[in-house]
């Protein structure tokens, strides 16, 4: 699956910082974006090396980071201390189980209004925020 939108978003950011387009940084990108959950640079190293075993690790640890800068990526931190990673887009929240590891993503309005509510009661104004629940997902509580 092409991604010409991000490729060129990706061509842009580079050429903007005097940084090389390289097949490279474009494998990795593709990559990424067709995983379509969140990842970790682990993950995307095994999945490109399946395809291209020349291209070390660090090469895309450099370039999801990259990625991040650019816009195209952005870097996730749950209570494990992973890094991972997702596409950028639209605010939403997160269910984490803390046995599997599963994240799921999820939209609340009434959430997200409320929170806003209580901001205004407080004299608060929110930048950003994150809403992260932990427990255990439906397989998990399954197997116990």
């Amino acid at each position: 699956m092409v991604h010409e939108v991000e490729l060129q978003a990706l061509a842009t950011y580079l050429e903007k910082n005097h940084l090389k387009q390289t097949k490279q940084r474009e494998l990795i990108l593709q990559t990424f974006l067709e995983a379509n959950r969140h990842v970790t640079s682990e993950d995307l190293y095994q999945a490109v090396r399946k395809e291209h075993s020349n291209i070390g690790y660090t090469t895309v640890y450099r370039t999801m980071k990259l990625l991040v800068e650019a816009g195209l990526a952005t870097e996730r931190h749950f209570d494990d201390g992973i890094t991972r990673y997702e596409i950028e887009q639209e605010h939403h929240d997160h269910l984490v189980c803390v046995q599997c590891g599963k994240i799921q993503e999820f939209e609340c309005e009434e959430i997200e209004q409320r929170q806003n509510e209580v901001a205004s009661e407080h004299g608060f104004e929110i930048l950003r925020h994150r809403h992260e629940l932990y427990g255990h997902c439906s397989s998990c509580r399954e197997n116990r």
